[in-house]
């Protein structure tokens, strides 16, 4: 019983320690941390055929719709569904593995 109770506090106070206070959400604080604005975007054209924004910087990714300024979706035709194009991979020194 007490080893479960050391094996509960352990992974709660990890939790605890994982959850930390990320106030400015621009800033990637990984290997490589830099201003999010400093990275190239590509475009990703989901099933539908509308736009989204995506990065990826070798260990993470970011992705996110594509808005006309009303807010509607975009969809522009740039590419094929499911495909993703331009230079989205550019702008780290990590290489991405798949």
């Amino acid at each position: 019983m007490k080893f479960a109770k050391g094996v509960l506090l352990l992974g709660l106070t990890t939790g605890v320690f994982a959850c930390g206070n990320k106030v400015d959400k621009t800033v990637d604080r990984g290997f490589d941390s830099k201003q999010l604005s400093t990275l190239t975007a590509g475009i990703w054209v989901d099933p539908n055929g509308c736009d989204h924004w995506i990065i990826d910087d070798g260990l993470e990714g970011y992705l996110s719709q594509r808005l006309d300024p009303y807010g509607k979706p975009v969809c522009s035709g740039a590419a094929p569904p499911g495909v993703a194009t331009g230079p989205f991979k550019s702008g780290s020194k990590f290489k991405d593995q798949i």
